[in-house]
């Protein structure tokens, strides 16, 4: 999973000013997805969907838009109470790992080995300095297990480095590897540039330029955890998936979608996302079968044979039938809601989407306007009324919103 990522922001998606060659070779090898979402349009609430299977809404960490610093968010996190991929996975008999962001809590009782898996490296909050890897609040967020480690080197490569690491060993049970990059997330520092100052704010600063070398940066690494999976003759074993946690923002290319991250419009939603599996997923495919985060989780769920909590049923859709081309695509029905600093709601239900923000509603095809700029809600009422009842039942069946 990468962080921040515009729609378009591989080229195999549509950017143009520079190439992302291993990633579009990863999309390439497998099924590529045109209809696939974030379960929100901030990275907290996304990870939370992932990693239980479920809407972000259902959990209390899910309801933080995203989990800061602050003393209030510090006493909110992930525990082994719910369920977590991770824990339900290694339950099924496998090794697991957590390379990269967690954004879930930065308690020890919150932290990833307490919450399934077996190893950790990365950070706790929601971004740190690629080089100096400060974190939010400007405290040291470099951690190994429990244990903060310092190490020098841009903070892409060392999730890279660790994973590698990783799959270089020698393992006596089948694992599960969740790597997750921080890039393209700011602070906008690319492969050699300095560390941003101890008062300095994360947001500012920047370029086109900057943005691409962080890209590019990724690009490497991701190639690179392919090659040593190949070199070890893994990959015919092993499912990859890659995704985004929400749309992107001040440098990204939504490929012509309205509006970026913290929107429920599509480009604060639609991310990009594909999967290789060679000898299951035909190479060079495509999809436009709607997909959104807590099917990734359902689906490895079902690959590992896990045994899954009655009291915790699960959102997601298992898709291998989609990706093996056992079914055909099939509509769905999904929900966003963003509270703390935005207030805004979406429903896609078949190809229609319905939208309520601080200007108004509205009523989309989003098989005919992927760009929403066509406001079907006057000419289609019956529809929207229809879309927004089942909004706000959806509504009633989720946690009340935290205000900021």
């Amino acid at each position: 999973m990468t962080d921040d990522m515009g729609y378009a922001d591989l080229s195999c998606y549509g950017r143009k000013d520079y190439s992302t060659p291993n990633l579009d070779k990863l999309a390439s090898q497998g099924m590529k997805f045109l209809n696939a979402y974030a379960s929100a349009p901030v990275c907290t609430p996304t990870r939370t969907a992932f990693m239980t299977g479920r809407y972000p809404a259902r959990t209390q960490v899910g309801l933080m838009e995203p989990l800061t610093t602050s003393s209030r968010d510090s006493s909110i996190g992930l525990t082994a109470d719910i369920p977590s991929l991770g824990t339900l996975v290694r339950n099924a008999g496998y090794e697991t790992a957590l390379i990269g962001k967690w954004h879930l809590g930065l308690k020890p009782v919150n932290s990833p080995n307490r919450n399934g898996f077996d190893y950790f490296f990365g950070i706790h909050s929601g971004a740190a300095d690629y080089v100096s890897h400060m974190g939010d609040g400007h405290k040291y967020d470099l951690y190994e297990n429990q244990n903060p480690v310092e190490q020098e080197g841009y903070l892409t490569d060392l999730i890279a480095d660790k994973a590698i690491r990783f799959l270089k060993q020698t393992h006596q049970k089948p694992f599960f590897l969740c790597v997750t990059f921080t890039a393209p997330h700011w602070p906008w520092q690319g492969p050699g540039d300095k560390a941003y100052s101890d008062t300095g704010s994360f947001t500012a600063g920047g370029s086109p330029a900057i943005f691409s070398a962080m890209m590019k940066r990724l690009d490497e690494a991701v190639g690179n955890l392919m090659k040593t999976l190949d070199d070890a003759q893994l990959s015919k074993n092993t499912v990859v998936i890659f995704t985004n946690d929400n749309g992107g923002e001040r440098f990204s290319d939504m490929g012509g979608l309205t509006n970026s991250k913290m929107s429920v419009w599509e480009g604060g939603i639609r991310v990009p996302a594909f999967v290789r599996w060679p000898g299951k997923i035909q190479e060079g495919s495509n999809t436009k079968q709607v997909a959104v985060t807590m099917d990734w989780t359902a689906t490895i769920l079902a690959l590992s044979e896990a045994k899954l909590n009655k009291d915790f049923p699960l959102d997601g859709i298992d898709l291998q039938p989609i990706l093996t081309s056992k079914k055909q695509n099939f509509e769905r029905e999904l929900y966003w809601r963003v509270t703390q600093r935005k207030n805004e709601k979406a429903i896609r239900y078949g190809d229609w989407k319905f939208i309520q923000d601080a200007k108004g509603e509205y009523l989309f095809n989003i098989a005919t306007d992927q760009e929403e700029k066509n406001n079907l809600k006057d000419t289609n009422k019956e529809m929207a009324d229809k879309l927004k009842k089942l909004l706000s039942d959806w509504e009633k069946s989720v946690l009340k919103p935290i205000p900021l």
